[in-house]
């Protein structure tokens, strides 16, 4: 589905008569199953745009149109992972992956053999009735991930999922996540600081300013898929680095 952001504009009533200005007439239309990396400084109001794309925060000016039918403050119209994986303690991988099945109230028998399906695809399959607390970070990760592509929504927002990652396991997770979008081609937003991991995943990068946030470019990535992480070591990719380097700076 294509998303678009028409003259989006968030701030914030402080005491007194102050208001503190997040985002400013921010305009951006991401096409069906485009791949759009986000990059900007640290507190710029990246996880803020997400919240109002997902319908956690409502408080904003201007619209947010998916399939050109407004979405602004209405939870649930799109697939939304934020930083943490927020996973639910007290069920099972399985159950957690299987989770917007649950609540669409699908045949639960269909919905665990789906699941189980995916997880033994991405090498999971032993840890199905592993609850949280028993899985590495990067396995809670991928199955936050999992849970998000199987919600059942063709728009998908991805806040920092692999932020917290070490170095090896995000690399797996980037090829992994790669994969599953491959097959299944929705429509993705996905913030990162890495922009490297920006070049390799996304079809566009948009450069956010900082606070309070504007666009101040969009770039498209100019290299075919399937792309082999080595290519983070090509000539081209050094260029891009800088130019991405020098409008954050």
């Amino acid at each position: 589905m294509t998303l678009e952001l028409r003259n989006l504009s968030l701030s914030y009533q402080e005491t007194g008569a102050f208001n503190l200005n997040v985002l400013v007439d921010i305009n951006l239309k991401i096409e069906t199953g485009q791949f759009v990396s986000l990059i900007g400084p640290s507190g710029c109001g990246k996880s803020s745009l997400c919240n109002l794309i997902a319908g956690v925060d409502k408080s904003a000016q201007g619209d947010i149109l998916l399939d050109q039918r407004s979405i602004l403050g209405l939870p649930g119209q799109v697939g939304y992972m934020p930083q943490k994986d927020l996973l639910l303690p007290w069920r099972t991988l399985l159950d957690n992956v299987a989770l917007g099945s649950d609540i669409r109230r699908e045949d639960k028998r269909q919905s665990r053999e789906n699941a189980r399906r995916w997880l033994d695809r991405f090498g999971l399959g032993k840890f199905t009735k592993h609850y949280p607390h028993q899985l590495s970070g990067g396995m809670r990760q991928r199955g936050a991930l999992l849970r998000t592509f199987l919600f059942g929504q063709s728009t998908l927002i991805l806040d920092e999922p692999f932020g917290a990652l070490d170095a090896l396991t995000r690399r797996e997770m980037q090829e992994w996540l790669l994969d599953v979008w491959s097959q299944s081609n929705p429509t993705v937003v996905f913030i990162t600081h890495d922009i490297e991991e920006a070049i390799l995943l996304s079809d566009e990068i948009v450069v956010f300013s900082q606070s309070p946030a504007h666009i101040l470019e969009k770039i498209t990535v100019p290299f075919s898929r399937p792309r082999d992480p080595d290519l983070l070591f090509s000539s081209e990719v050094l260029v891009l680095k800088k130019r991405l380097l020098d409008l954050l700076r």
